[in-house]
């Protein structure tokens, strides 16, 4: 495991993630206290899709737009670190909202998974800019923007929907040995607060020329 992806993986173990999704509120929760997590088993969702792939980690340079055609997303990047409370903080809510990059995940490209959030709603504005992240499928296409001019393709290798009560830590901020991104938001039934469920995606680097 690289320093960095431990950093991330240690901050997402021990902190509480928080993404408004509701009406303005923290609706994706996921706790992971009292938990010892483990990084994922190849088998697992979030192993790559290209297991004898030798694509190599590009340079480290901060996200700064996503585009996902498959759901129509074309989305700027802000940068998302910790609250005083120890929570991720979430994207503006706002018209238009962007994504948000978890600061403390590795960049798009580097080995590791680098974590982006979104909203499925905002409150008075309406549709946020996840809201279509559910209708994934494997093999569709994520492409990350990098403040250095490089675009970093990845593919869908899997898409669940869980409660916020069992959030996959392990699969989701747990060591791998490539280049990885994970996409989140809220989904499942609404309930007063927010929802009830967390939207996942997990997606491996595309090497250049495919």
């Amino acid at each position: 495991m690289t320093t960095f992806s431990r950093r991330a993986f240690v901050t997402a173990a021990t902190a509480t993630l928080l993404a408004g999704c509701g009406s303005g509120g923290t609706g994706l929760r996921t706790s992971t206290a009292g938990r010892t997590p483990r990084p994922p088993s190849p088998a697992s969702p979030g192993a790559s899709a290209h297991p004898g792939d030798p694509a190599r980690a590009v340079a480290r340079s901060v996200p700064v737009r996503l585009r996902i055609p498959a759901i129509g997303v074309d989305t700027p990047v802000v940068r998302l670190g910790l609250a005083p409370d120890g929570s991720v903080r979430v994207p503006p809510v706002r018209a238009h909202d962007p994504a948000g990059w978890y600061e403390h995940s590795p960049t798009p490209g580097q080995v590791g998974p680098s974590v982006v959030l979104g909203h499925v709603t905002v409150g008075e504005y309406g549709d946020g800019v996840f809201r279509r992240l559910a209708e994934l499928r494997r093999g569709d296409r994520a492409v990350a923007r990098l403040e250095n001019g490089t675009a970093v393709t990845f593919e869908v290798t899997a898409v669940r929907t869980v409660a916020k009560s069992d959030f996959p830590t392990e699969e989701v901020y747990g060591d791998v040995d490539r280049p990885e991104l994970r996409l989140i938001t809220c989904g499942g039934p609404r309930t007063g607060d927010g929802y009830a469920d967390n939207v996942i995606v997990f997606a491996a680097r595309v090497p250049a020329g495919r």
